[in-house]
């Protein structure tokens, strides 16, 4: 069978399985049923249990990656302010979570997700206003902490690129038409993580506007739109009878998997280009050869939410270690 005819059957597979996004594909006839079983043994199980099941740490590397790519990508100098990058970062950590509740209440609201087995509102015995309420819990935390890192340093000025990054976050899931169920869903995650979450990291680093940041801002960019359109194509037939607007719905599960697939390329390309123009040497050729091959890795084979933070995480974490000072 050649590549594209099993890039094909992967993703019919991906389409009708839910479990595809984390396991691998299954027959179609036997996901149905997976699910009910899923669904069932999640009712049944202990309340944390369903807080682990929800909670599921790997989707928060989204938020974790960008505050590990700034010291990546910074020069030789370094980063500025370490401890208010790290704060910073738990802070966005937050504002993920708080987002994740609004969205799983929203959908549960919606009728999108229907059979989602880790859903927040499950967690809370499938009542949304209580799922609403932690997640704005959430919100504050990771907003009253962000708030604090610009005080100590005084950059109370990046507010003004921050608060309008927030409030695109809050609409994503807000409002009797949330723009997760637009046609603006992708840019608006591709906006938030990319000079949202990246952009204002690097500056609360204390690092200048420079080629890398723009490198960083489009890398981590394309990775949050490509984690979002690789686990789309399971819940096409869903989010369409939901009146959600996914780039699954409006173009199919093969064309979304092909673009999750360039971006998470891009996301590749911009780190590894970057990082060979400012480090020359063995170090920038040895992580734009590795770069090379997670790229061709997600050309051949299945493409999935796990796959790509896999991929995404090898890399930053390789690239860090490559720069630590040898003794």
């Amino acid at each position: 069978m050649s590549t594209r005819s099993r890039q094909r059957a992967w993703t019919a597979n991906e389409a009708h399985d839910q479990s595809a996004i984390w396991c691998p594909a299954v027959s179609p006839a036997v996901a149905p049923a997976r699910n009910r079983i899923r669904l069932n043994t999640v009712r049944a199980a202990s309340p944390a249990t369903r807080w682990q099941e929800a909670l599921n740490p790997p989707i928060y590397l989204v938020s974790i990656l960008p505050g590990l790519g700034v010291p990546l990508l910074a020069q030789a100098g370094g980063v500025t302010h370490p401890l208010g990058l790290a704060l910073a970062t738990l802070a966005v950590v937050l504002l993920q979570h708080a987002i994740n509740l609004f969205n799983d209440a929203a959908d549960w609201r919606l009728g999108a997700d229907v059979e989602k087995f880790d859903s927040w509102v499950r967690v809370h015995r499938q009542r949304p206003e209580v799922a609403l309420l932690h997640g704005a819990l959430s919100l504050l935390a990771g907003g009253l902490l962000g708030l604090a890192v610009l005080w100590s340093q005084d950059q109370w000025w990046l507010l003004w690129i921050a608060a309008p990054m927030l409030v695109l976050g809050y609409l994503y899931n807000a409002g009797p038409r949330p723009l997760s169920y637009t046609h603006l869903g992708e840019w608006v995650t591709g906006l938030c993580y990319g000079p949202g979450v990246f952009g204002c990291l690097w500056l609360v680093a204390g690092l200048p506007v420079n080629a890398s940041m723009v490198a960083g801002m489009v890398a981590f960019a394309a990775l949050a739109a490509a984690l979002l359109l690789s686990h789309q194509p399971p819940q096409i037939d869903t989010d369409r009878q939901a009146g959600k607007l996914s780039f699954a719905v409006r173009f199919g599960a093969e064309r979304t998997v092909s673009v999750a697939r360039w971006l998470s390329g891009i996301f590749l390309a911009a780190l590894g280009g970057a990082l060979l123009l400012s480090r020359p040497g063995a170090v920038g050729i040895v992580l734009a050869s590795f770069a090379a091959i997670l790229v061709y890795r997600q050309w051949r084979g299945p493409i999935n939410p796990r796959r790509i933070l896999l991929g995404a995480c090898a890399f930053v974490v390789l690239g860090l270690l490559l720069q630590l000072p040898v003794r």
